[in-house]
C-alpha cells in the first residue's frame, strides 16, 4: 500500500524513494510484523480465555500434556493479522506473487479456522472432517498451480521444477505440474500441522524456513544475484521478500506467547495457514524438491506419522495384533516418552531446522 501510494510521489519528494528498495520495505515488514503481534497478543488471548476456546488434550497422549488443557488455542489469528497486515502495507500490491501467496495463506487459515471452530466452539470432536479438509486443501492447489500454468507471467518457467545442487538441472511437468503443486500445499500444511504439537516447535521451525525462503525470493528476484548463483530468476519474485520477512516477524512476535510454558497455542488456523503459506512460498519460488530438505524435520514428522500408521495396519492383518514403530507419532512424541524433556526436543530440532537451511542455502552455486 505504502509502495503503490507513496513510490510514485518519488520525483516530488525523494525520501519516498526508500519504497523502490525492497530490503528497506521487507524489514519495515518484519519490524511492524513483531509491533502488530506485541500488541493484539494479548488481547487476544484475553479474548480467547474470556470465551473459554481452550486446548483439548488426547488421553492417549503424554501425561505431561494433561496440564496444557485449557490453554487459550487459536492463537494462529495472531500469526495471520501479523502477517497480513504489514504485506498489505509494505508490498507491491499489484504484484502477482504477493496475490497469489495472500490467497494461498487467507484460503488455508479459512480452513483451519473452520476446523478450529468446530473442534473448540461447537465441541465437534474431530472438528472439521477429513474429506472436506483435503477437498479444501486440494481447491488451493488446483487454483495456484492453474494460474502459475496459464497466466502468461509464469509462461517461460511455468511447469517446470528445478534440481538442488545440481547446475541448471530442471523436471518439466508440463500439465502434471498442476497435481504437483495440490501435492506440495496439501503435503506440506499438513506436515506443519502435525509438527505443532509442542510449545514453540512448529513456530520456530517455520521461523527458521520463512527467513531462508526470504533470502532465496531476494535472490531469485535480482538477475545479477540469480545469474552468479545459479538459480532461476523470477521477475518480481523479489516483492516475496516483503511477505517472507513480515511471516518471520510474525511467528516471532508470536513465540512470544507461545514459548514454553505456551500462553496460546496456534491451532489449525495457525499451522494449516501458515504451512500451507510456506508450501506455496516453495512453488512460487520453484524450490519445490529444496524443500523437502529445508522443511525436512516437518517431512520427517509426517513420514513417523505414515509409517507408524501403515506399520501398525500391517501388523493387525497379518498377526491380528497391531505393533507401533515409534512409542507414539509424531516423532517428537516418541522422544517425550522416552524421558527426553519437552524444552530440550524443541531446541534440538531447531538446531536441526537450523542446519538444514544452512545445507539447503549451500546448493547455489555448488557448480
Amino acid at each position: 500500500m505504502f509502495y503503490n501510494f507513496l513510490y510514485p510521489l518519488k520525483d516530488k519528494f525523494s525520501a519516498f524513494n526508500l519504497f523502490s528498495y525492497i530490503t528497506f520495505r521487507a524489514a519495515m515488514a518484519a519490524i511492524t510484523a513483531m509491533i502488530i503481534s506485541f500488541f493484539i497478543g494479548p488481547l487476544i488471548i484475553k479474548i480467547l480465555r474470556k470465551n473459554q476456546i481452550g486446548e483439548t488434550i488426547r488421553d492417549d497422549g503424554p501425561k505431561s500434556h494433561q496440564s496444557k488443557k485449557g490453554t487459550p488455542t487459536m492463537g494462529g489469528i495472531i500469526i495471520l493479522f501479523s502477517v497480513l497486515l504489514p504485506t498489505l502495507l509494505w508490498a507491491d500490491l499489484s504484484n502477482v506473487y504477493i496475490l497469489l501467496i495472500l490467497f494461498a495463506t487467507l484460503w488455508m487459515s479459512g480452513i483451519g479456522f473452520i476446523d478450529d471452530y468446530l473442534k473448540v466452539v461447537k465441541k465437534f470432536k474431530k472438528g472439521l472432517i477429513a474429506r472436506y479438509k483435503m477437498i479444501g486443501q486440494i481447491i488451493a492447489g488446483l487454483i495456484v498451480g492453474s494460474t502459475i500454468y496459464f497466466l502468461p507471467q509464469f509462461s517461460e518457467f511455468n511447469t517446470i521444477v528445478s534440481i538442488p545442487f545440481l547446475k541448471n538441472m530442471y523436471i518439466d511437468l508440463g500439465i502434471f505440474y498442476i497435481p504437483f503443486v495440490v501435492f506440495v500445499i496439501t503435503g506440506t500444511s499438513n506436515a506443519v500441522n502435525l509438527t505443532d504439537g509442542l510449545d514453540g516447535l512448529a513456530a520456530g521451525l517455520m521461523g527458521i524456513a520463512a527467513l531462508s525462503l526470504a533470502l532465496i525470493s531476494y535472490v531469485s528476484g535480482r538477475i545479477d544475484f540469480s545469474n552468479y548463483l545459479n538459480t532461476i530468476y523470477l521477475e518480481g519474485s523479489g516483492e516475496l521478500t516483503v511477505f517472507c520477512l513480515a511471516l518471520t516477524g510474525g511467528l516471532l512476535g508470536f513465540l512470544w506467547y507461545n514459548s514454553k510454558p505456551a500462553q496460546v497455542f496456534m491451532g489449525d488456523i495457525g499451522s494449516l495457514g501458515m504451512g500451507g503459506a510456506i508450501g506455496t512460498l516453495a512453488i512460487l519460488l520453484r524450490k519445490e524438491i529444496l524443500f523437502a530438505l529445508l522443511g525436512g524435520v516437518f517431512v520427517v514428522e509426517a513420514l513417523s506419522v505414515m509409517i507408524q500408521v501403515s506399520y501398525f495396519k500391517y501388523t493387525k492383518k497379518r498377526t491380528g495384533e497391531g505393533k507401533r514403530i515409534f512409542k507414539m507419532a509424531p516423532l517428537h512424541h516418541h522422544y517425550e516418552l522416552n524421558g527426553m524433556p519437552e524444552e530440550k526436543i524443541v531446541i534440538r530440532f531447531w538446531i536441526v531446522g537450523i542446519l538444514l537451511a544452512l545445507l539447503s542455502l549451500s546448493s547455489f552455486k555448488v557448480l
